[in-house]
Parts: structure tokens; C-alpha cells; sequence
């Protein structure tokens, strides 16, 4: 069962700078969720990312803090037709949880808490495009915002940003996700309106 909060309904004046074809602004974060929130404790809270071949690299919450951070402002834009500009996160790179990570995939499926998954092409994660974020406007990101940890693409319709992560799995073809499976488009590129398939 999908659930919906404020923001859904509201027409905003567009910025200056322009929106992907078909959306418009809203100064709320709307939230769909196809199923209950997730409450994970950051102090359980742990990522994997595995390998085509099967080797594992893991982090746990306290490996996730030691790791270096970075401040980004980025807009977002969800396959439902709003856009938030100017959102402020932190988190890590993606760069950073491959650096020890020997593969030849070219595909990643990122798999949630809660049984959620979302495919993206591995390059569209890296090269400073992707970050692990844990916080958003400067506070620790709440459940209902894919807290404590959720994945951030921007660059892709919302719902690539994959909430409540736990794992990245490596993969030579492309592996369709939850959405993916049930009609949206395998990529999800807001200014080619990919939105379904």
C-alpha cells in the first residue's frame, strides 16, 4: 500500500533555473513509500557492498562516521512530477566504498531495509555523481526520509535514491528492481522524462 504526505497536491511558481519536462516545484518533501518505514538503529545499521563474484566489503555505523564526508546541495526530482531544489545532505561518496572493490560489473542493485531494491548502472554512482547520505538540512535523516541511511542520486528520477540502504550488489547485466518491475523505467533520467517503461 503506498503511502502519501503533504506536498503531493501543491502547484509552486517555477525558479528561474529550469525543471525536468513535466514537473513542478514544491518547497515540501512529499514522501511515497510503497510499504511501512523501516526503524533501523544506526547502532545496528551496517552496508554491503558485494561483488559479482561474491566477496564482501562491509561498514558499520561507526565505519560509515570515520569515513570522509562531504556537504552537497543538489536539487531532486520525483517521478510523481515534484521538484525541491537547493536540498542540502551529507554523506560519502560511493566513490569511497569501491576503492578496495575489485570488479568488472557494470550494474549495481542497492537493496533497502525492508526489502526494497532499484537498479543503477555503476557509473551513474560513482565519479562523485552518488553519495551514502545520513543526514539532510543538517539533521540526522529521519526514518521517513530513508533514515538513517539512504542512498542519493540526483541526477535520476527519486526513486534510484534508494531508501533505508543496507547493500550494493554487483552485477554484469542490468537486474530490474522493486519499481523497475512493476512498470518504471529501468533508468529513470528526469530530463528524458524516463519515467516508465
Amino acid at each position: 500500500m503506498a503511502v502519501f504526505t503533504r506536498g503531493f497536491g501543491g502547484h509552486h511558481p517555477e525558479a528561474d533555473r529550469p525543471l525536468p519536462p513535466g514537473q513542478h516545484l514544491t518547497a515540501d518533501f512529499p514522501v511515497l513509500s510503497a510499504g511501512p518505514t523501516p526503524n533501523v538503529d544506526a547502532a545496528r545499521w551496517e552496508l554491503t557492498v558485494r561483488t559479482e563474484s561474491g566477496a564482501e566489503h562491509r561498514w558499520d555505523w561507526a565505519g560509515l562516521q570515520a569515513m570522509p564526508a562531504e556537504d552537497v546541495t543538489v536539487d531532486i526530482h520525483c517521478v510523481t512530477r515534484w521538484s525541491k531544489h537547493d536540498t542540502r545532505w551529507r554523506g560519502v561518496p560511493v566513490d569511497a566504498f569501491f576503492e578496495d572493490v575489485e570488479t568488472a560489473a557494470d550494474f549495481v542493485v542497492a537493496h533497502s531495509y525492508g526489502g526494497y531494491t532499484t537498479n543503477v548502472p555503476l557509473d551513474d554512482l560513482l565519479d562523485g555523481r552518488a553519495w551514502v547520505a545520513y543526514e539532510y538540512e543538517g539533521d540526522p535523516l529521519e526514518p521517513v526520509h530513508g533514515g538513517p541511511v539512504r542512498l542519493l542520486v540526483p541526477h535520476l528520477y527519486f526513486w534510484k535514491s534508494a531508501k533505508w540502504l543496507r547493500g550494493l550488489t554487483l552485477h554484469e547485466h542490468d537486474e530490474p528492481g522493486f519499481w523497475e518491475q512493476n512498470g518504471y523505467h529501468l533508468y529513470g533520467d528526469p530530463w528524458s522524462e524516463q519515467r516508465y517503461s
